[in-house]
């Protein structure tokens, strides 16, 4: 077997408003909507950074047909506590996002902090509770 030419299209992260989504996601963060897409009361919004191929696909939470009733009970609880979902961003301004995010009332977890391995990085949580970290080289 051969190496392929392997890319990262998405990922995805539960939502539990998507109303909020769009006001973290696309306002406060600056991200473009690719799609949105609305089913039996529930809805998709497919996010991503301008000028790059890679999206997330804020998705109502627990909605696989063969989940449990006490699983969506522990994914409820889990986002709740923000420990369910998260996701891995880099900024080449650190410091400047962290104080947009902190101006805008975003829930900051960690504030900037320089790390032994050479990068910089902060955590803050999105509206559904996911938690977003965010990264600079030093």
């Amino acid at each position: 077997m051969t190496i392929m030419d392997i890319a990262i299209h998405g990922s995805f992260l539960p939502q539990t408003d998507p109303e909020a989504a769009l006001a973290f996601y696309r306002d406060l963060l600056g991200f473009e909507v690719r799609n949105d897409v609305g089913y039996d009361g529930m809805r998709w919004l497919t996010v991503g950074p301008p000028g790059q191929p890679v999206s997330i696909v804020l998705h109502p939470p627990a909605v696989d047909p063969g989940i449990t009733d006490d699983e969506r009970r522990v994914i409820s609880e889990m986002m709740a506590k923000g420990t369910y979902a998260g996701i891995l961003f880099s900024s080449d301004d650190l410091d400047g996002l962290f104080k947009h995010l902190q101006e805008a009332g975003a829930e900051i977890i960690q504030e900037p902090t320089d790390q032994p391995y050479g990068l910089r990085d902060g955590a803050v949580r999105d509206p559904s509770g996911n938690l977003i970290r965010i990264q600079q080289r030093v």
